[in-house]
């Protein structure tokens, strides 16, 4: 019997407070530096449990919106836009230094992260803002995105990234979390969703078609209402499954 090992992420550090429950049972976490949320204290608190508990640690920025979340695409200039993302990951990698953990990647955030794998101009103006990190870390990309053919042009090191908790369109775009569909909330459902996902390289989308997809990384959002119960629910049974959480 085949056996798959993966990566499984969590986003953090979002002021949810469940970042000790989550640790153990996953692999890599993205921590929020400052653009939709977290602060110094936040950041270095979660850092610390990443550490404790063997945890890669990556960073997660945002548009300058904390106000909505991160979630809602801005009107921002190239400059302004490259100058945030520089200055979160200043304000991160201070926080690292002083924890002595390294950075093993970064993963942007909500509309961010969204606009970037579709938008060949967002995403090289990311890319430049990030371009000092490029030789050492990973970047956290969607299958099939504008942001992983422009990484892999530029000599990028990537995980393809796909979502255990949420529901997708046939273009591979996320199902907008305005509709009441968009999450997969039962720990059973989400289970089938990336199982399928990691043994066929397909995912099922919303309107029942079945499409190709490859991930080494999935995420569970940390904000998810039943984050934690899914996490322990894929602890226990992906095993059965002959996957392996890669530490």
């Amino acid at each position: 019997m085949e056996e798959f090992f993966i990566d499984i992420n969590c986003d953090v550090g979002e002021g949810i407070g469940n970042e000790r429950d989550l640790m153990p049972l996953i692999s890599s976490c993205n921590i929020a530096c400052g653009g939709h949320a977290g602060d110094d204290n936040t950041m270095s608190e979660v850092v610390r449990l990443a550490k404790q508990n063997q945890v890669k640690v990556g960073v997660h920025p945002s548009y300058p919106d904390k106000k909505n979340f991160g979630r809602v695409s801005m009107d921002i200039s190239k400059k302004q836009l490259r100058e945030s993302i520089q200055r979160q990951l200043q304000d991160f990698s201070r926080i690292l230094e002083a924890e002595d953990v390294p950075l093993h990647h970064i993963k942007a955030h909500g509309a961010l992260y969204n606009d970037i794998a579709k938008n060949i101009e967002l995403a090289r103006t990311f890319l430049k803002a990030i371009n000092s990190f490029k030789n050492n870390i990973f970047l956290y990309v969607p299958y099939g995105s504008v942001i992983e053919q422009k990484a892999l042009e530029q000599g990028w090191s990537i995980k393809r990234e796909a979502f255990a908790d949420r529901n997708y369109n046939p273009d591979l775009s996320l199902v907008s979390r305005k509709l009441p569909y968009a999450l997969l909330e039962e720990p059973r459902e989400v289970l089938d969703h990336i199982v399928r996902m990691i043994k066929n390289s397909r995912v099922k989308t919303v309107n029942g078609s079945d499409v190709p997809i490859k991930a080494e990384t999935f995420c569970v959002h940390g904000d998810t209402v039943s984050a934690l119960q899914i996490l322990n629910y894929l602890s226990r049974t992906l095993p059965d499954q002959h996957i392996y959480l890669r530490k």
